[in-house]
């Protein structure tokens, strides 16, 4: 999903390793850019992913993603698999606000809102979450504030996360997941990146679908 306007920090990575850890099981996969105006079905998607970008990046998508928003929102309760970092992530709560208070629109797939600051929250992270702990880098300025009874993706051990007074980071609303880190997040972390794979595959094959294991030394 705005694979050249949401691109930043090597996002783009996080599919190519998707796709690689596929093929290295021996399973094809197909992979649809999906840019600004271009129209798509959601409901035939098995994994959708949607990267970083500047508040400029974000102003650019916003309108195109509102027309897209009931799509999204029924794949996502059907439980299609969404990966979601930085910009796009807060772009799925209700609104960003950005330094100049110029409010964005998003939609509302998570409970969180996020509110532009001058400091800019920079470093490594790791996250402990249910599927271990997650390694990666953040470089955000936007606080995002997560709604009463909103998952959170995990709990904060180093770096900043959502915001720098809480210690959740990211959001989980059913198969659609939120967070800020690049690095490229899943290379760094394979086996988040098959927790995706796993989810999307028992989606469309069945409950009793195992992932091959593969040698990550």
């Amino acid at each position: 999903l705005y694979p050249y306007e949401m691109n930043i920090y090597g996002d783009t990575g996080n599919v190519i390793a998707l796709r690689r850890r596929l093929e290295w099981r021996g399973l094809g996969a197909r992979l649809d850019p999906v840019p600004v105006g271009e129209p798509y079905d959601f409901a035939a998607a098995d994994l959708v992913f949607g990267g970083g970008g500047q508040d400029r990046s974000q102003l650019q998508v916003a309108g195109d993603l509102q027309q897209r928003a009931p799509a999204i929102r029924e794949a996502v309760a059907e439980g299609t698999v969404f990966l979601t970092i930085c910009g796009t992530y807060q772009l799925f709560g209700r609104r960003f606000l950005t330094q100049d208070g110029r409010e964005i629109p998003g939609i509302g797939v998570f409970g969180l809102e996020t509110v532009g600051g001058r400091k800019r929250m920079i470093g490594n992270v790791v996250v402990a979450t249910p599927w271990g702990d997650l390694v990666g880098f953040e470089n955000h300025s936007g606080r995002t504030l997560l709604d009463p009874g909103q998952v959170a993706l995990g709990t904060v051990k180093k770096g900043y996360g959502n915001n720098e007074t809480r210690r959740d980071e990211g959001a989980v609303t059913a198969n659609c997941f939120g967070t800020y880190l690049h690095g490229s997040l899943l290379p760094k972390n394979p086996a988040f990146a098959d927790e995706l794979l796993a989810r999307a595959l028992r989606r469309r094959h069945g409950a009793g679908f195992e992932l091959k294991p593969l040698d990550d030394s």
